[in-house]
């Protein structure tokens, strides 16, 4: 089986409804995954927009989310998931507001792209104390077994 993540509020390449952006509610879509790979002992979420600040002149990365140490057994995270609906031993990375949790896209001009980034790992990574994405790239290096993603849009 083939590991996939998907969203029942967008599909693959779709615009990403506002409810999940800071022109709506901001609280984070469901996703669900599925074809986790033998040997898998984590995973780890990222999502960011490299299309800062703008499509045609990007010159940075904005990171939304961050997770790591989801359980291997974990299949989807819930509408609005916040730190109290976390599988225990997740842990939160930094996103580009300087804080944990998720934070919806709000893009100054354009359309963007959003990366939803899920990896399978062959490690549960030690307590990183809330990385950036950066951090966290690091640390999975030499332990990702696969990775699935799912691309969204989103323009104001």
């Amino acid at each position: 089986m083939t590991f996939i993540i998907t969203s029942s509020v967008f599909e693959k390449g779709a615009a990403i409804p506002a409810k999940y952006t800071c022109q709506g509610d901001d609280v984070s879509p469901p996703f669900s995954w599925e074809g986790i790979p033998d040997g898998t002992q984590s995973l780890a979420l990222i999502i960011h927009d490299p299309d800062v600040p703008s499509p045609d002149n990007p010159t940075r990365i904005w990171v939304h989310w961050v997770l790591y140490n989801l359980p291997p057994d974990t299949t989807a995270l819930v509408e609005h998931t916040n730190t109290a609906d976390l599988p225990p031993g997740t842990r939160e990375g930094m996103n580009d507001w300087n804080r944990t949790g998720y934070g919806g896209p709000c893009p100054p001009m354009g359309r963007h792209r959003y990366f939803h980034k899920l990896y399978a790992l062959d490690t549960v990574l030690d307590d990183l104390h809330e990385p950036t994405r950066k951090q966290l790239e690091t640390a999975m290096q030499g332990h990702i077994i696969a990775e699935a993603e799912l691309i969204g849009t989103y323009q104001k």
